[in-house]
């Protein structure tokens, strides 16, 4: 199962919690890597922590701008050596895409470029009353064409698009949040799936948050190592 990509989504912003987080969804079965997102970066001590982190981990930051301020963020990140995932919104545009995937590849050539589509907690009643005309997946897919044109590693999206996604993608990278193990709540998400039936979809990785971090983490370890093995 070590081949398996799975994430665990860093959300808090004492140093304390992260290291316990860290620590404690360390496994011989799986690989779990760290995904750091806003709440943890724009923390006091978040940025200095990250500087000086040992192992890989994914940097969830969605820079959504113009390409030039989208550029200088990027530029800005060049001390973190460990960074090997980082995400851009596909909102920002394909020219945005592009500059970011350029300018990562220039401060480390292992990073990989994730574009982000639709968040999982938003669903069709969402878009339209932010103004889209289309539904999510056909947003999705449209978002996930610029993503692959602009020369980006992967996608983000959520598992209930990723199949769609596959079909058309054959070798793109895909990672899904909006993961929960079985019955567990979908608290804020309106888009979820357990990690097994994602994976059945030919994602490449899967993100869970509080599945995994609420309660006790070594069992909830546990609990996915089992229900993987299913």
């Amino acid at each position: 199962m070590k081949n398996k990509l799975i994430f665990v989504a860093c959300d808090a912003s004492k140093i304390k919690k992260i290291k316990n987080i860290i620590i404690q969804t360390k496994n011989n079965e799986l690989k779990i890597t760290p995904k750091f997102g806003l709440q943890f970066f724009y923390s006091k001590n978040g940025r200095k922590f990250l500087e000086k982190f040992k192992s890989d981990f994914w940097l969830d930051l969605k820079i959504n701008d113009i390409p030039q301020t989208a550029l200088s963020a990027i530029d800005s990140l060049k001390d973190l050596k460990k960074c090997k995932y980082i995400t851009v919104h596909a909102n920002g545009g394909f020219e945005m895409l592009k500059a970011v995937k350029k300018q990562s590849k220039k401060i480390n050539k292992d990073i990989k470029v994730l574009g982000v589509t639709i968040l999982t907690s938003l669903n069709n009643k969402s878009l339209k009353e932010i103004g889209h005309t289309k539904n999510v997946q056909q947003l999705v897919l449209k978002q996930a064409e610029i993503i692959k044109k602009s020369g980006c590693d992967g996608i983000v999206c959520s598992p209930k698009e990723s199949k769609m996604i596959r079909k058309k993608f054959k070798n793109l990278l895909i990672i899904t949040p909006g993961i929960r193990l079985p019955g567990d709540s979908s608290n804020d998400q309106a888009r979820v799936m357990t990690p097994k039936d994602a994976l059945k979809n030919k994602v490449s990785g899967v993100v869970m948050g509080r599945s995994l971090t609420k309660g006790n983490i070594k069992h909830n370890v546990k609990k996915l190592i089992d229900h993987l093995n299913k």
